[in-house]
């Protein structure tokens, strides 16, 4: 891992951008205690991904052929309490 004074960071940043573009960690230095750590992000092959469920293979296994329900129910429901 490499280290970097904030004098450097200052006066150098491009170097210092190279490194963690290159995808090694900087330690950040003041007064010779490390007081950040700049790293690179991390790769989007090691995200997890995320899958949803199968929608309709669901309505169908719960509804199975039956024609769903008309989109007014709730609509028709509040207006007879009227």
């Amino acid at each position: 891992m490499k280290t970097a004074n904030l004098r450097r960071l200052r006066h150098d940043f491009r170097s210092v951008y190279r490194w963690v573009a290159a995808g090694e960690k900087v330690e950040i230095l003041k007064k010779g205690k490390v007081i950040a750590l700049l790293s690179p992000p991390v790769a989007a092959t090691r995200r997890k991904k995320i899958v949803l469920p199968d929608f309709a293979a669901r309505q169908q296994r719960i509804f199975g052929d039956q024609p769903p329900l008309p989109g007014n129910i709730v609509l028709e429901e509040r207006e007879s309490y009227e």
